[in-house]
């Protein structure tokens, strides 16, 4: 099912209006921004235009607003290492070298409109160049996280018929291990310092070629990019973006979530392979010329948290839960940040006292945002609001967020149901067009008149909307979305195990973390229970993505099934919680 956009007027979308304020001292519209250029769109006077692509109609546009002297000096991009390292872009420069990258992909690599290029690098400033490149010349970007294993990489590879391949020297050999077996792939791109047989290198390529060149003219429906996302059951999905979803949204949705300026830097801490760093470091920000800072990270840790907000001017902070569960464990009275003024928490929910205990710490309120990689941000604390800990705020702008029953009915406010968004008849521009060559279930997440998210929550008097839990079993941990079958598929690989059943277990840092309650093999009923579960957390990381292992393993006689045989996991995670 594909998205389908009709030239209608979007007055009837908006459901919330922000206060007349100013930002940072900033007037609300600015009179030469890109933002502004379609004030007439967003109040229904002009239709949503037909062509549209981020690079050539936001970010080509802010570079002759920076070269006319209308912006401020701040970067659009600044990335530091965390050791001495350190590159600041200006929208010029931006410019310049993700044509060079893009005549890379098209001239060298021979890459067409609509190709896809599956992408795994860590927050290094190649990632950044390689998503505006992908803008230009119309390729379909695949991201992918770090941490994915042959196996994921071989399903990415075959599922999404991707062309082409960009990594490090980390993962290339992971690539090569099943480069074989990916028959649609042509190009392998490497981003490194030395040669691998096979690969053409990245930085030499782009190094060398001109920038002159021609941004592709692309629909507004046109794919953008796909993330593979877990489900209950079976293989991640691929849920696809379109140029309008991505990229011509933040141009209509107002200043709801991220509420920025020009001279605004902003600080998103997500991986590179989520949704939430196409939101928070790419398209968001860079629609108000805002300047998007990265730290390397390999890891997230504390100290270096800390040292760059106390170090560099951030004016924005945007983390999973995780994050600040984290830094309110530490000793926070010597940490003087340089410029930090908005904090922002998405990814699952966030425990009301950690927001308070951050705000005794710093002073300063974290916004919950709430949304998937299927609808971005469909619910904020934005500015202004009144915050009600333990809420994810109230609907945001071109969503029309309601809680349904089983049947689709709408429910009434502190009523219990599912909490899902409006796309009939109007199809809200920030949806997804469609889970790729998968229409059972692009059409099963539809029920009626909805988009059903498949999880469950309430809706307050005020309009507040009220996180409860997954209606399936997912597990989100540390913003991590985790399908149990992908972690008993690899676990079920162990001759140890006869059986296995995974669920979500109560975690104070991480909120939630995997739990699996396995059923030995007769041959193994007399092993050293404490070793084998060490033996079968390592059998998983090395199977799949190392952040998917179970973190907790209990060892049991049977699992709970139904009289047709089917593993009652609900009663599994219930116990967890504490719910029976």
């Amino acid at each position: 099912m594909k998205l389908s956009f009709k030239l209608q007027t979007l007055k009837c979308l908006w459901t919330l209006k922000l206060p007349n304020r100013t930002f940072h001292g900033h007037p609300r519209l600015f009179a030469s921004d890109v933002y502004s250029q379609y004030e007439s769109v967003r109040r229904g006077e002009q239709q949503i235009p037909k062509y549209f692509n981020f690079a050539s109609d936001v970010l080509d546009r802010w570079s002759e607003i920076e070269k006319a002297g209308k912006r401020p000096s701040n970067p659009a991009f600044w990335w530091v290492s965390g050791k001495g390292e350190e590159v600041k872009w200006s929208f010029e420069e931006l410019g310049f070298l993700s044509r060079k990258v893009a005549n890379v992909l098209t001239k060298v690599c021979g890459l067409q409109k609509g190709d896809r290029m599956v992408v795994i690098l860590p927050r290094i400033p190649e990632w950044w160049l390689v998503n505006v490149a992908c803008m230009r010349a119309g390729i379909v970007l695949i991201p992918g996280i770090s941490q994915l294993s042959a196996k994921d990489i071989l399903y990415r590879l075959q599922a999404s018929k991707a062309t082409g391949i960009i990594t490090n020297d980390t993962l290339a050999p992971t690539v090569d291990s099943v480069a074989s077996e990916s028959q649609f792939l042509k190009t392998k791109l490497i981003v490194s310092k030395g040669s691998r047989e096979g690969w053409l290198n990245f930085t030499d390529l782009y190094e060398n070629q001109s920038d002159d060149h021609s941004c592709v003219k692309t629909r507004i429906q046109d794919s953008m990019s796909i993330f593979f996302t877990s489900g209950t059951t079976g293989s991640p999905k691929m849920t696809e973006h379109s140029q309008g979803s991505l990229g011509f949204r933040p141009l209509l949705s107002e200043r709801y979530w991220l509420d920025l300026a020009p001279s605004d830097v902003i600080w998103s801490t997500a991986d590179t392979g989520w949704i939430m760093a196409s939101l928070a470091s790419v398209f968001d920000p860079w629609v108000f010329g805002s300047c998007i800072f990265i730290h390397k990270l390999p890891q997230i840790e504390s100290a270096a948290i800390l040292n760059t907000l106390c170090r560099f001017p951030i004016d924005v902070l945007v983390g999973a839960p995780t994050l600040f569960r984290m830094l309110v464990q530490k000793d926070l009275s010597n940490s003087k940040f340089m410029n930090l003024k908005h904090c922002i928490s998405g990814g699952e929910p966030l425990n009301p006292e950690v927001m308070e205990q951050w705000k005794s710490k710093t002073g300063l309120d974290i916004h919950e945002v709430y949304g998937q990689t299927e609808t971005g941000i469909i619910c904020s604390v934005f500015k202004g609001m009144k915050i009600k800990p333990g809420s994810m705020g109230k609907a945001a702008p071109l969503f029309d967020v309601k809680i349904v029953d089983k049947d689709a009915n709408v429910l009434p406010s502190g009523q219990q149901g599912e909490i899902a968004v409006r796309s009939k008849p109007i199809r809200p521009l920030g949806l997804f067009s469609e889970y790729v060559d998968n229409p059972k279930k692009t059409a099963e997440s539809e029920r009626g008149d909805f988009y059903v998210t498949g999880d469950r929550g309430t809706m307050d008097e005020d309009g507040y909307f009220w996180f409860i839990g997954r209606d399936d079993d997912i597990i989100i941990s540390s913003g991590y979305r985790i399908g149990p079958f992908e972690v008993e598929s690899a676990l079920i690989e162990h001759p140890a195990v006869a059986e296995t059943a995974v669920v979500s277990s109560p975690d104070p840092l991480r909120g939630e973390v995997v739990k699996a309650f396995v059923v030995l093999s007769p041959t193994f009923s007399s092993t050293d229970l404490e070793s084998l579960a060490c033996d079968l957390q390592e059998h998983v990381k090395k199977i799949t993505a190392p952040y998917k292992y179970p973190r907790k393993v209990e060892f049991v006689q049977e699992l709970p099934k139904t009289v047709t045989g089917k593993i009652k996991r609900n009663e599994l995670r219930n116990k967890e919680w504490g719910r029976l």
